[in-house]
């Protein structure tokens, strides 16, 4: 079956078009910052370790440590004091006798081994032990985690519940981040309302703008919210210009078509300049990239749910590009069974929402959500992945095996 896709694009085209447009950052895009408001940013330099861990050689067990010369067949060795986490033991060690010690309590000089309690009888006289002892036998030694200078987190990370009580077990206090990206955006079109505001005969509410707003957000970039422009040339050219001013990033929602009142591609080919406007991707093909004065642009279309993976699949990637995270990626793909039919023409890649699960033989299996128009928004608080169906494919019989993609955080709840 022959189809026609004249002008489209791919979106492994289009993606690409958006990395190599990509600066390097430089110093002047860091800042420092203390750990307790880095939370979400991305490390803009290697992070290396002050310290070693653990800082001494301390015990892996509630024990005894002790010399192994002084262990053999039979023998009781008195206890000669105790060491604890936080209170080492500072008295003198006689030869032939023991110390009870703790988890995490720094190990006496010269112990060559703890043996764990268990492996102890404890008499009035000493404690005899059930088993023998290697040397270094339930001793962390000291930097057995990480040597001091050790790179612990590499740049481009982004900084969460995992990486910044490392960073404080470290004693460090500030972090190199990159600057948050500044983004700017607004809807457009007559019929918009802001939510909360009641409706007029031929009204919609501007969910557009609330979604990605809050993705914004999620995502840490700090946000200048435009609110709704008018289907009017000089307002449009105005909001253009303010959101250049301000803005790394400009995302305008609606006026991407081809609509005698869809004014964005006009502003655009007029303020700056289009790589491309025209995508091979259903949901979303009036999806448009392209350069202010002093700002990149991405036009997302009017239609919710192609707004909102025109964003998840092109803008969520290339912010984090310019937002110095290298270390974000998409959640692997997976092969999963249909077990609904899918409708499909072949001639654009079809991002479909669907439920997936494992059945009882341990199978994935994926089932849509249902309707897939690109104004059914509820179909992505169901869905938990995306349903990617190539390009070329026709529609899909229950029992296919199609490709899933995961939803990751940004749509998860």
């Amino acid at each position: 079956m022959e189809f026609n896709t004249a002008g489209l694009i791919s979106l492994q085209e289009a993606l690409d078009k958006m990395r190599a447009y990509v600066p390097k950052k430089t110093a002047q895009d860091a800042e420092s910052l203390p750990l307790a408001t880095a939370a979400g940013r991305i490390t803009a330099a290697p992070v290396l370790s002050p310290i070693f861990v653990p800082p001494f050689d301390n015990s892996a067990m509630d024990g005894y440590a002790l010399r192994i010369a002084d262990l053999h067949d039979g023998a009781v060795l008195p206890v000669a004091g105790k060491a604890f986490a936080g209170a080492p033991f500072h008295g003198e060690w006689p030869a032939g006798t023991c110390i009870r010690i703790m988890t995490g309590a720094p190990v006496p000089a010269g112990a060559d081994a703890v043996i764990m309690q268990e492996q102890a009888e404890v008499s009035e006289e000493g404690v005899r032990f059930t088993a023998t002892a290697e040397k270094g036998q339930n001793i962390r030694l000291t930097g057995d985690d990480i040597e001091q200078g050790d790179s612990v987190l590499s740049a481009g990370v982004r900084l969460g519940a995992a990486e910044l009580p490392l960073l404080a077990s470290l004693g460090v206090t500030e972090v190199q981040v990159w600057k948050s990206l500044k983004v700017a955006v607004f809807s457009t079109g007559d019929e918009l309302q802001p939510v909360g505001t009641p409706l007029q005969e031929g009204q919609i509410y501007d969910t557009n703008r609330f979604a990605v707003r809050l993705m914004l957000e999620q995502l840490g970039c700090t946000v200048l919210d435009l609110g709704i422009i008018r289907d009017d040339p000089q307002a449009l050219r105005k909001a253009f210009e303010e959101a250049n001013e301000f803005a790394d990033l400009v995302i305008s929602s609606g006026g991407v078509s081809v609509g005698e009142a869809d004014y964005t591609k006009q502003m655009l080919d007029e303020l700056g300049e289009i790589g491309f406007w025209k995508l091979a991707m259903k949901p979303g093909k009036p999806f448009a990239f392209g350069k202010l004065k002093d700002s990149w642009f991405c036009g997302l279309p009017g239609n919710p749910v192609s707004a909102a993976l025109t964003f998840y699949q092109l803008v969520q990637p290339f912010i984090a590009q310019l937002s110095g995270h290298s270390a974000w990626q998409f959640p692997p793909r997976l092969k999963a069974k249909a077990v609904t039919p899918l409708k499909k023409a072949p001639g654009r890649l079809d991002f479909q929402r669907g439920i997936f699960s494992t059945n009882a033989q341990g199978q994935l299996e994926v089932r849509t959500t249902g309707h897939q128009g690109s104004h059914v928004f509820s179909s992505f608080s169901q869905a938990n992945c995306f349903i990617v169906l190539e390009r070329e494919r026709d529609s899909v019989s229950a029992g296919d095996i199609v490709e899933i993609e995961p939803f990751n955080a940004l749509l998860r709840s």
